[in-house]
């Protein structure tokens, strides 16, 4: 096999791909203390500022996924990349609320991007390998802590419109070196019709990985959102500090990302989950008690656990829809995103009405056992060989 088409060549091309397009995704959110200060937000109108691009990025996911299966990831991620662009250097003009929300809204289609790699880069494994090469794309979370940590602290240095243009030049020079060295794996088979494209959404498997995805990546995007504003407004940490802390919790989250996948390649995305569940409740008790010490051990502890969950999941994807891969993640993905859309809005609201955010970690830990009962009752059948063949 050519260097040019090598699966590490790709899979390094779509893992900085995402990388880059959920940076982009991530100055909204770690440029929001300073932005909300300036507009002067109250804690409903920063919420529903840094969930709306998580709702086109959740959604978007599916058709996106879709056209990856139909067309192949090499065009969708390019043309991905150059609507990403365009939002990353308007949110730089912003000036009122409302081109905030705009902005930002559009600035969602980087997050999903997330869809289209995991089509792109799967078709250059076996099945034995994809969840390991699912895990290292996805560690292309970190995108998110290099604008979580780098945004705050360009803003000061070089202008707030500066903490959005550097991402978004960054992307450019990636889209260069995507479009020139990314190349789709070897179809098998004939195109895909639009039937056989939608028809494994039918299947219910699909729809319960896409509730553990509603937790585990909702639980980080959520998380890498809203971290930023926990910090400052809990703890009084300047913008740059607390984006120093969050981007420390990406970096957990997305280092355990392909360790999950790795350990589920192993033993089992099932059995990863079992142990997820259970955690992720007990770290949403620690994050639902005030002080600095025992905040810091639930982030830490629930990166940890939702970096593991998130790299079982997508083991199980290809296990089970193994031709299907594009449109399943899709539907998974933005199950996830939309997990990181709702909590934002629920969070603000509560510290509107109460004061205080701990009757959301409370509600987190509540649907974290939901999803260990369903774990426990409804496993996933596992497909006959005859079925998982290409």
């Amino acid at each position: 096999m050519q260097e040019h088409s090598s699966p590490r060549l790709q899979l390094a091309l779509g893992t900085g791909a995402f990388a880059f397009c959920f940076a982009v995704f991530g100055t909204m959110s770690a440029m929001m203390p300073i932005l909300s200060k300036q507009m002067h937000l109250t804690p409903v109108q920063k919420s529903i500022a840094v969930a709306l691009p998580v709702l086109l990025g959740s959604l978007g996911r599916i058709p996106l996924g879709m056209l990856t299966d139909r067309f192949g990831g090499r065009l969708i991620f390019s043309v991905v990349m150059v609507l990403s662009i365009i939002p990353a250097f308007l949110m730089g003009t912003v000036s009122d609320y409302h081109h905030l929300l705009l902005y930002g809204f559009f600035i969602g289609i980087a997050l999903a991007s997330f869809s289209v790699g995991v089509g792109f880069v799967s078709g250059w494994y076996t099945a034995e390998r994809q969840g390991f090469a699912l895990g290292v794309y996805g560690a292309g979370n970190i995108g998110q802590s290099l604008a979580a940590f780098g945004s705050p602290f360009i803003a000061a240095a070089a202008g707030i419109r500066w903490g959005s243009w550097t991402f978004g030049i960054l992307l450019t020079l990636w889209l260069v070196v995507f479009s020139v060295a990314a190349r789709n794996a070897p179809r098998c088979g004939a195109v895909k019709s639009f039937a056989d494209v939608v028809r494994p959404l039918s299947d219910g498997r699909s729809w319960i990985l896409s509730l553990y995805y509603f937790l585990t990546f909702g639980g980080f995007v959520a998380m890498g959102v809203y971290l930023p504003i926990f910090l400052t407004e809990m703890f009084k940490l300047t913008p740059q500090d607390a984006g120093l802390r969050t981007a420390g919790f990406v970096v957990l989250a997305t280092a355990m990302r392909p360790i999950g996948g790795s350990l589920a390649d192993k033993v089992g995305g099932r059995t990863i989950l079992k142990w997820v569940f259970p955690l992720t409740a007990t770290m949403a008790i620690f994050l639902a008690c005030p002080m600095m010490l025992t905040f810091t051990i639930g982030a830490l502890g629930m990166a940890a656990a939702i970096g593991l969950g998130n790299g079982a999941v997508f083991k199980l994807v290809p296990e089970y829809f193994p031709n299907s891969i594009g449109s399943v993640t899709g539907l998974v993905g933005a199950a996830g995103g939309l997990g990181g859309f709702f909590p934002p809005l629920l969070l603000g609201y509560v510290k509107q009405q109460t004061g205080s955010f701990s009757l959301g970690f409370i509600l987190l830990g509540v649907f974290a056992l939901c999803c260990f009962g369903l774990v426990l009752r409804a496993p996933l059948v596992r497909m006959t060989p005859a079925t998982v063949s290409r």
